[in-house]
Parts: C-alpha cells; structure tokens; sequence
C-alpha cells in the first residue's frame, strides 16, 4: 500500500510577505531570520530556509474539523517557493532528519491511531499505519516542538 505526503500551498501564505510587522501580529505571524540550519522548516517546500533567509512563522490551522482533534500550531513558510511535489512513497529529508510523531484519522476526523518514529524510519510507519483499513489520513508533526509538519494520504 502506498502513501502520499503533501505540502501546504504556497497561495496560502504569499499575501503574508507584503504585510508590515504589525499587520502581521494581527494575524498571527511574525517575520523572522533564520540563524540555523537545519532549523526553520518550511512546510510549502518541504525542506529547511537557510541561514540568513527571511520566513514567515505563522499560526496555521491544520485539523480545521469540527471534532475534539480540532488543532492549530504555528508553521515556517518561505517565500518564493512553490509547493512541492512529492513522489509516491517519499519521505523529502526535512522529515527525515527529525522524530516524526504520526497521528492517524478517520474520514470522521477523529484519532484512530498513533506513533512516534526517527524520520528515517518513517516510510515503513506510514505504509503499517495504513494497514489499518479505519485510517483515511494522517498528520505528521516534528515531535520535539509538536508543530505540525505535513499530511498523507493514501495512495
């Protein structure tokens, strides 16, 4: 069985860029340099800014259904970049590098299951994760800091 890991759209987020620092307060967001890499990742590109790039952290929605799960956190977008395609089965490297916390749901929204695995591993969790007939998605979150990271389908 396989699986699909998507981006976010870039059009969500590029209006963010024009906005002033106050602006951009009122909405949640704030601009920031990046000083690390790896260390700001950006879930359109689905890959790390580097040092010395300017992104946008903003609170992002992305369990927006109306269930207990609904859920928010703040995500790093870039500019300039549009959303990547990934190919069936991929894992991009900023997922990779990091512990993944999996968490799987039903086309009810609501939690069916869960786990936590190193990136490198994460291929193999997801195709188990969807052995389970009741998952209809999954999110994917970097584990140490909860932030949502990208969603996957079945493919």
């Amino acid at each position: 069985m396989g699986f699909q890991i998507q981006s976010l759209p870039a059009e969500n987020f590029e209006h963010l860029f024009a906005l002033t620092d106050a602006e951009l307060a009122q909405q949640q967001a704030c601009k920031m340099v990046v000083t690390e890499n790896p260390g700001a990742p950006c879930r359109v590109s689905l890959a790390d800014a580097e040092v010395g790039e300017t992104v946008i952290l903003t609170h992002f929605t992305h369990q927006p259904a109306d269930t207990p799960y609904r859920a928010s956190h703040a995500v790093y977008v870039r500019q300039g970049v549009s959303a990547r395609t990934i190919a069936e089965n991929e894992v991009p490297k900023v997922l990779r590098s990091r512990l993944i916390s999996i968490r799987s749901f039903d086309e009810d929204h609501m939690m069916v299951g869960g786990d936590v695995a190193p990136g490198e591993d994460l291929a193999a969790a997801l195709t188990v994760a969807f052995e389970n007939d009741a998952v209809s998605y999954i999110h994917l979150h970097f584990a140490q800091r909860g932030c949502f990271a990208a969603s996957v389908s079945r493919s």
